[in-house]
Formats: structure tokens, C-alpha cells, sequence
């Protein structure tokens, strides 16, 4: 169950990033800002996986805010994320 949950998640294909991205300049500079900051996380698991952040809508709305990680520590803009989260209506809303 586990599983199927987790490919649904990912949808049909898993975005990961190639070791030939760690030759990347903004990698190596995302690395360097998040030990600068004193970064302590999980650092278990798959470690390729790129992330991302969305704002999905209710009913309707569909997805209001999409952001996929282009490489490694790829920020998404906090101020736009807070700008599409004040658009999703409350159920029953029009």
C-alpha cells in the first residue's frame, strides 16, 4: 500500500537530478548557503529526488502555485507561496 501511494505521489516518474549536477555552480552555492546557515536535517533516503511546493485550491481551483526544484536546494519565492495560499476559497465558496 506503502508503494502505490508514494508513485502516486511522485506521479508516473520520479524527477531526479544526475550526479552530473553536482558539477553545477548554484549547487554547490545552495550547499554552501545551507551549511553557512547551519543546516541539521534528515539527510537519510533518496538524495537525487528533487522537490518542490504546491498550492492546490479547493473544489475547482486546481493547482494555484507550482514550484519544482531545477537543482539541488532550488528555492521557491516564500512571498509568492503566501500570495496563491490567500486565493484558495473555503468549501462552499464562490
Amino acid at each position: 500500500f506503502p508503494d502505490v501511494l508514494q508513485k502516486r505521489f511522485y506521479g508516473p516518474q520520479k524527477r531526479k537530478m544526475m550526479f552530473l549536477g553536482l558539477i553545477r555552480l548554484g549547487v554547490w552555492q545552495n550547499f554552501r548557503r545551507a551549511w553557512k546557515a547551519g543546516f541539521e536535517g534528515n539527510l537519510e533516503g533518496e538524495g537525487l529526488i528533487l522537490g518542490g511546493v504546491f498550492v492546490i485550491g479547493s473544489g475547482n481551483q486546481g493547482i494555484l502555485l507550482e514550484h519544482r526544484e531545477k537543482e539541488f536546494g532550488d528555492k521557491a519565492n516564500l512571498t509568492a507561496i503566501l500570495e496563491a495560499a490567500k486565493k484558495i476559497k473555503q468549501s462552499g465558496s464562490h
